[in-house]
């Protein structure tokens, strides 16, 4: 049996008719880039996270550089954010001039341990970043408190966190702003890339606007240099209808990782946890292993593809060599990134598949023993 990470093709074929009377229409009104589909979008999108304000960019990354711009957060700066993250977060707020700092992730959640941020704050910090890592919040009630304590502005990294929730509350909302992904592998995914800002902040959300459009409102009247990030007609269009279907795919994948965690509960995997609550919306099912790379070649000899998110510890590449880190500096993180791995998880996937991915995965620990 083969069993990809993901099957875009699969959720592609269960939407096919609206998906594509979607592209046939904006390419019929040539509403290419900014008009009425990535209007809709992103009022809806607003809607969706319980928010006041929605500006679609061009990706993910775009939409954490542009936030933290339009917060002031430039050259001298230091913003905080997690040891466990793939570079876009960090890369982000280099790209401000600031300087980041990184914090050891909790081994429960994987997202930023909070009780670890106060020490890695100086009066050079403007700002904490953490990242709703995998599909689960971070701990934002302990964050919002630090920040209002130092004055501090928090920006969630919601890139896979799209519905999940801290109480009522949904991602979006959880800070002075969101950034979201819609790279298509995400649980709302477009066809290309994509991203988005979300946020209350009415001066805030136009600023975002602004820098994203070559710094103006109006063609040809710039208040400032901005860059060239916006979410096109074709992917606002087709996320207009992917939304249609979010909670339904979140609630399909949670089930999957039920599934998961009964067939796997007995075994010594360490597995992810949903914190009292929280709401994991599950992006990536990540478990833990001794041994990693071994089962998973094993498992790829199976047919079963699988992933590691992520491999290397954000301070540990040779990209952050200048900042003097050592893997000692960040225990969790480093240790994580030698057990970690990622299991298939989408709404597609069929409870054959997952009871065949965990045969072969306990099989696979077993050998390694």
């Amino acid at each position: 049996m083969k069993v990809p990470f993901v099957d875009l093709w699969a959720q592609y074929q269960s939407i096919k008719s609206e998906i594509d009377n979607a592209i046939e229409g904006v390419i019929k009104s040539s509403a290419f880039i900014g008009g009425q589909y990535v209007q809709q979008f992103e009022s809806g999108f607003a809607v969706y996270c319980g928010a006041k304000y929605c500006v679609g960019v061009g990706n993910g990354t775009d939409a954490i550089y542009i936030v933290l711009r339009a917060l002031g957060i430039s050259p001298g700066d230091e913003v905080v954010t997690v040891a466990n993250s793939f570079i876009a977060t960090s890369e982000a707020i280099t790209m401000t001039g600031a300087r980041v700092v990184f914090v050891d992730c909790d081994p429960e959640t994987y997202n930023i341990d909070a009780a670890k941020i106060e020490g890695a704050i100086t009066k050079r910090t403007k700002a904490i970043l953490p990242v709703h890592l995998y599909g689960h919040p971070a701990e934002m009630g302990m964050i919002n408190e630090i920040a209002h304590k130092h004055g501090l502005y928090v920006i969630e990294d919601a890139a896979q966190a799209h519905g999940a929730k801290v109480g009522r509350v949904k991602s979006g909302r959880l800070g002075h702003a969101a950034c979201f992904s819609f790279y298509p592998g995400k649980n709302l995914g477009a066809y290309g890339d994509g991203g988005a800002i979300v946020t209350n902040d009415e001066e805030l959300a136009t600023k975002c606007r602004m820098i994203a459009n070559h710094g103006r409102i109006k063609k040809y009247d710039h208040d400032f240099e901005g860059v060239n990030s916006r979410l096109d007609g074709i992917q606002a269009a087709i996320l207009s209808v992917k939304l249609k279907y979010i909670e339904d795919w979140t609630e399909k994948r949670r089930n999957k990782a039920e599934i998961y965690k009964q067939k796997l509960k007995d075994t010594e995997i360490i597995l992810p946890v949903e914190l009292s609550g929280f709401r994991h919306v599950y992006h990536l099912f990540v478990i833990r292993t001794k041994n990693r790379d071994a089962v998973r070649v094993y498992m790829d000899e199976k047919g079963i593809e699988t992933g590691i998110h992520y491999p290397i510890a954000l301070p540990n590449l040779g990209a952050y060599r200048y900042l003097d880190y050592n893997p000692q500096d960040f225990p969790v993180a480093t240790l994580c990134s030698q057990e970690i791995l990622s299991l298939p998880i989408y709404p597609e996937l069929t409870e054959t598949q997952i009871e065949y991915i965990c045969e072969h995965l306990t099989a696979a620990i077993r050998s390694e023993k």
